[in-house]
């Protein structure tokens, strides 16, 4: 079997990624600068028996989707910083239900319109903490187009395993940029489908995790099972209670099961980390030009390292931590104000100086810049 290799933009890669994942409904509203990836999924859906639907707004094409996921269909949306926003609430429905769900968000600048065209990484706390109430986040920050057909099944497979949204934060840059992907089509990766019921329908509780991963199974509406659905906290029958120890044990739950595979979930790239007196920690688009940065303050004899994130969250604290011990100072070049810096602050335990990096004028580091900072630094 021959691979097949594209020249695609980082959102056309997102959507084929999801297509090759199984995903088989979107819901929707055009938003630059993600308006690709639901002109791709219009285009390719019918073709495999999905469906595409363009909703009112934002809040409607996330809701259009978790109610396809509830009826058995692998679901994602795609929207930038303000529909962002938008979602949050029903983002909330779908962790508080154990709904499987993929959202893109295609960072812009903002608050509010903010820069529809331009490139931020502005929205990164917002997809730990954007909706209220204690929940577990797994959220991905792709680098390449490659990485974003692959981060788009690696999510869904996530968020089948877990029952939950799982959150992919792409950029403008990095949605736009066109490079080769090459689908190995005798190496492809494995496909996670959700856990299914494995009792008849009368012995059936929803929301009861099975002992060995306290995870419950996802019956699909249509299939005989009864499933009542609530944003309401509840209990294992799925209805609401006021039982403060079905209350701890549901929220308890909500948060575990994630952490309890928090090792297996982390992800990050290395690069030059052992000898490394200053360490350079990004994400998405600028971790390109962070990793030649540092690759040029190698050359200049500066020992420098990159870390870079690939989960946002869980946030890779503890292998931060580790590299800290042996550096004096960890930078963090962001396009924000100053977002993920504070979660290596915390990460390091006062190990080694953390300095911030900041640019928040629409547009991306140069290699330059980042060496610069680098020589300020060290």
């Amino acid at each position: 079997m021959k691979n097949e290799t594209n020249f695609w933009q980082g959102n056309v890669a997102l959507a084929h990624g999801a297509l090759a994942a199984g995903c088989r409904f979107f819901g929707g509203y055009p938003i630059t600068p993600s308006s690709e990836i639901a002109e791709v999924m219009a285009e390719e859906l019918p073709k495999l028996n999905g469906r595409f639907i363009q909703m009112e707004d934002e809040i409607a094409g996330i809701a259009a989707a978790i109610g396809a996921s509830m009826t058995g269909k692998k679901s994602m949306t795609a929207t930038s910083g303000p529909g962002f926003s938008l979602k949050q609430e029903n983002l909330g429905l779908a962790y508080m239900a154990e709904i499987p769900l993929v959202v893109v968000d295609v960072m812009r600048g903002g608050p509010s319109t903010g820069l529809p065209t331009s490139i931020s990484q502005q929205d990164v706390m917002q997809a730990r903490w954007g909706t209220h109430g204690d929940h577990a986040t797994i959220a991905y920050a792709p680098s390449s187009v490659q990485e974003c057909y692959e981060t788009a099944i690696k999510a869904f497979n996530m968020a089948e395993r877990f029952r939950q949204p799982v959150l992919i934060m792409s950029d403008e840059v990095l949605g736009h940029m066109r490079e080769r992907v090459t689908i190995q089509k005798d190496m492809m990766p494995k496909i996670i489908n959700r856990k299914r019921p494995a009792v008849d329908p009368d012995e059936f509780k929803p929301y009861k995790p099975d002992d060995e991963d306290n995870l419950p199974p996802m019956a699909s509406f249509g299939d005989g099972y009864r499933w009542h659905i609530t944003g309401l906290t509840h209990n294992e029958w799925g209805f609401p209670t006021n039982d403060p120890e079905e209350i701890e044990k549901k929220t308890r739950r909500l948060m575990d099961k994630v952490s309890a595979y928090r090792d297996e979930i982390v992800e990050y790239e290395t690069e030059s980390v052992n000898d490394a007196e200053i360490l350079v920690v990004s994400y998405g688009s600028v971790a390109r030009t962070a990793l030649s940065a540092v690759r040029m303050a190698r050359k200049k004899g500066l020992k420098a390292g990159s870390f870079r994130l690939v989960t946002l969250w869980p946030f890779p604290d503890r292998e931060i931590e580790n590299i800290a011990e042996r550096s004096r100072v960890i930078l963090v070049p962001e396009l924000n104000y100053g977002q993920m810096v504070l979660e290596t602050e915390r990460a390091v335990h006062g190990k080694a100086r953390v300095v911030p990096y900041n640019l928040v004028n629409g547009e991306l580091f140069k290699p330059e810049e980042i060496l610069e900072k680098i020589e300020e630094v060290g």
